[in-house]
């Protein structure tokens, strides 16, 4: 009798999984490296005078060699070689067809004067500079309306010199919002791989309103206690893959947003068919994944597997508030490894940060179809606090194979929130105690079998418990 119940439960998980639609092209996404592209021209930046040397300032050069290497972009396109020394340079764009490329030992350092990141202005999803009202300055690596960019190297270097930013944001002697490390705005088919990250003066690698992004093989490093220094933040962009990275910084490793309030709204572009995989990393101050605060345009089909965060504020986090609208939807968490993480799964719909005093309050984001599966935690302070609005209830909210060794005697708080669960401990709170089977499978968002990796160890494993 027992065998035949198991089959019978078997087959309702099976059709689960069969149930679920999925609008990321399966893995073809993640395996473009862009590695081997060949490019039939290059030059190195030494040929237009730069000086490896730490102290001479290189913009003119990083802009002349692109400038030349424009002429070639109909003809297959280029690559600009940065060997091994210490380059100097303010802000410099980008062009379409290009490769940028780091040796070894090369280290490409960000000025630390502000005049060499020139004022921008504001993203039209933002309505403002992220920190201050008016403008903001220009990311260090800035690219915008290209096709086919490639930044990536043999583990050479970018440091964007941060320090003093930080020190000026704290002091609040800024005018304008703090610089990205690099920033693409408006373009498709970029690789971003095999690179080291340092010292963000803001957040660290920032797709704004692209396509077919791939961030691979990364490391991102800034100082635990460092304002905002996001590590990956997909902003309005779809089809981003972004995989095998460590990251430690400051605040959020990766951050997915979709602009903010009012503008968000009526910029209306969402953040959409987003893989994250193999991430691993700890800060002291963010999360490990974070979605919003700011996804007023929208936040869907978002797949995360194989992630290990340690010694950090919070595993997972969902960010947003009345005044943002927007939604959130369809987001799939596998496979997570947490340890010493003060709360593992974290629903905060207070973050009440504004641009302006002209966000409609009425303006209720829709929260639905977010699924947690196969977390393991140890050294865990809070298992979750899942708050939605009042009035606004986050709805279809599932936890399935979650065990994690909580510290606390109230491992759950949860209010207007509801969902269903199945193999939660320790005991889930009272609004999702309601069991996935055999009533729920359909409401909650899970992931079909071809698209889930052969290297999810935790895979399927409460689908045999007795």
């Amino acid at each position: 009798m027992k065998s035949f119940f198991s089959l019978v439960y078997l087959l309702l998980v099976l059709a689960f999984f069969s149930h679920i639609t999925w609008a990321v092209k399966g893995n073809s996404l993640c395996k473009q490296t862009g590695m081997g592209e060949i490019r039939p021209h290059s030059v190195t930046i030494t040929e237009f005078g730069a000086v490896g040397d730490g102290v001479t300032l290189n913009t003119k050069a990083f802009q002349n060699a692109i400038f030349y290497l424009n002429s070639f972009a109909d003809k297959g396109g280029a690559k600009l070689f940065v060997p091994a020394g210490r380059w100097l340079t303010g802000s410099f764009d980008l062009i379409s067809h290009l490769t940028l490329w780091l040796d070894k030992d090369a280290i490409i350092l960000g000025s630390m004067n502000s005049d060499d990141w020139p004022v921008v202005d504001p993203l039209p999803s933002y309505g403002r500079g992220r920190e201050l009202p008016g403008g903001r300055h220009r990311s260090l690596i800035y690219g915008r309306n290209l096709t086919d960019v490639i930044i990536t190297g043999d583990n050479g270097t970018i440091d964007g010199q941060g320090s003093v930013w930080w020190n000026w944001f704290r002091s609040k002697t800024l005018n304008y919002t703090r610089p990205h490390l690099v920033e693409l705005m408006n373009s498709t088919g970029v690789v971003i791989s095999n690179l080291t990250f340092l010292n963000s003066p803001f957040w660290t690698i920032h797709p704004v309103y692209c396509s077919h992004v791939i961030v691979q093989d990364v490391t991102i490093l800034a100082p635990l206690d460092s304002p905002n220094t996001d590590g990956i933040d997909p902003d309005s962009s779809d089809d981003v893959c972004i995989e095998d990275c460590y990251i430690s910084t400051g605040d959020d490793l990766i951050s997915i947003k979709s602009g903010w309030d009012e503008y968000g709204i009526s910029f209306a572009r969402p953040s959409r068919n987003i893989i994250i995989r193999r991430l691993t990393g700890h800060n002291q101050n963010g999360s490990g994944i974070a979605i919003g605060s700011e996804m007023s345009g929208g936040v869907s089909e978002v797949y995360a597997e194989n992630i290990y965060f340690f010694n950090s504020s919070t595993g997972i986090i969902l960010k947003t508030a009345r005044g943002r609208g927007g939604y959130v939807r369809n987001i799939y968490i596998s496979n997570v490894t947490l340890v010493g993480v003060d709360t593992a799964i974290f629903f905060n719909s207070n973050f009440s940060q504004h641009p302006d005093e002209f966000y409609d309050p009425n303006s209720l984001p829709v929260i639905e179809r977010i699924t947690f599966k196969d977390v393991i935690g140890d050294n865990i302070k809070v298992a979750g606090l899942l708050k939605g609005i009042e009035g606004d209830s986050f709805r279809h909210i599932c936890l399935l194979n979650i065990t994690l060794d909580v510290t606390t005697k109230s491992p759950w708080n949860c209010s207007n929130i509801q969902g269903y669960s199945s193999l939660v401990s320790p005991e889930i709170c009272e609004p999702l105690k309601e069991s996935i089977y055999p009533k729920h499978y359909s409401d909650c968002y899970l992931l079909p079998n071809h698209l889930r990796s052969s290297g999810n160890q935790n895979k399927g494993s409460w689908l045999f418990s007795s």
